[in-house]
C-alpha cells in the first residue's frame, strides 16, 4: 500500500510538472522564436536563411549616429523618449510611492482604507479604460498632448508599485529606530532621511526597477496620451509592425527583452534582500 501511494504521488507531480512545461512552452515560444529570429541574415523575417548579428551592428550604428547627432534615426528617437520619460517617471514615482506609503504607515485617520483602495485601482483598471479617461481628462483641461501628459499617465499607474513595495518593508519596521534618532537630537525630517530612507533603500530601488520598467513597456495607455513629438518605442514598434515584418523590429524587441528581464530579476533580488535584512518581515 506503501509502495502504491509513493507511485501515486510520483504520478501526480510527473503530470503536474508535464503540465506546467506545457504551460510554460505555450507562454515563452513565441518569445525565444523572436529572439532567435532576431539573427536571421534574411530580411524576411519568417524564413530562416541564417546566423548573423548584421541587426544587431545596423542597430548600434543607428545608435552611435544618433547620439553624434550625424542622423536622426525615428526608431532612435522614439527610444530616447522611452528612456526620458521611463527616468522622470521613475523619479515622480519614488517620491510620491515613498512618501505615500510612509505617510499611510505613520498616520491612522477615518478615510485610510478608501485613501488605500483609491491608489491601488488604477494596478487594477484595465488599461484602455485609463487611457481613454486620462485623454478625456487632458482634453477637458486643454492640456496639450506630450511629454507631460505621457509622463502624468505613467506616474499614476507606477507609484503604487513603489508604495507597496515600500510598505512591505514598513510592515516589519522596528519603531525604535526612529524613535532612538530622535532622542540624539535629530528632528523628525532628519530621522526620516538619515535613518529610514537607508533602512527602505532596497524596496525604494526595487519600487523603482519595476516602475521603470512598466513605463519603458507601456503601449495602450501611451498610445492614447502621447503627442507626435513624443512616441516612445512601444509606440513605434506598434506602428512599423503593421507595416510589415522587419528584421529591426526583431533586435529591438530581444533588446526590450532582455532589458526588461534584467530589470526584473534585480528587483527581485532586492526584494529578497530587504526580507532577509533585520526587521524585514
Amino acid at each position: 500500500m506503501r509502495l502504491r501511494t509513493l507511485s501515486g504521488i510520483k504520478l501526480s507531480n510527473l503530470l503536474l510538472g508535464g503540465w506546467s512545461g506545457l504551460v510554460l512552452l505555450y507562454l515563452y515560444l513565441p518569445i525565444l522564436l523572436l529572439v532567435a529570429y532576431s539573427f536571421n541574415d534574411s530580411r524576411m523575417s519568417v524564413v530562416w536563411e541564417g546566423f548573423t548579428f548584421q541587426w544587431y551592428r545596423q542597430l548600434y550604428a543607428e545608435l552611435a549616429a544618433h547620439l553624434g547627432d550625424e542622423r536622426r534615426s525615428p526608431l532612435i528617437e522614439s527610444l530616447s523618449n522611452s528612456v526620458i520619460i521611463a527616468s522622470i517617471t521613475t523619479a515622480l514615482s519614488v517620491a510620491l510611492g515613498t512618501a505615500g506609503a510612509w505617510l499611510l504607515h505613520r498616520y491612522r485617520f477615518p478615510a485610510l482604507r478608501s485613501l488605500t483602495t483609491l491608489i491601488f485601482i488604477p494596478m487594477i483598471i484595465p488599461e484602455i479604460i485609463m487611457g481613454i479617461s486620462l485623454l478625456i481628462f487632458f482634453k477637458t483641461v486643454e492640456v496639450e498632448l506630450g511629454f507631460t501628459t505621457v509622463i502624468i499617465s505613467h506616474v499614476t499607474f507606477c507609484f503604487p508599485f513603489v508604495l507597496i513595495a515600500v510598505q512591505a518593508r514598513l510592515a516589519g519596521l522596528d519603531p525604535a529606530l526612529e524613535e532612538a534618532a530622535m532622542d540624539l537630537g535629530a528632528t523628525p525630517l532628519k530621522a526620516f532621511f538619515l535613518v529610514m530612507v537607508p533602512y527602505l533603500l532596497p524596496a525604494i530601488v526595487a519600487g523603482a526597477l519595476m516602475s521603470f520598467t512598466l513605463s519603458m513597456d507601456e503601449l495602450i495607455v501611451t498610445y492614447f496620451t502621447t503627442g507626435p513629438r513624443s512616441q516612445t518605442l512601444p509606440i513605434k514598434v506598434f506602428g512599423m509592425a503593421k507595416l510589415g515584418l522587419n528584421p529591426t523590429l526583431n533586435t529591438i524587441s530581444t533588446v526590450f527583452i532582455v532589458t526588461t528581464a534584467m530589470l526584473v530579476v534585480v528587483a527581485e533580488s532586492l526584494k529578497g534582500t530587504a526580507r532577509r535584512l533585520p526587521g524585514g518581515g
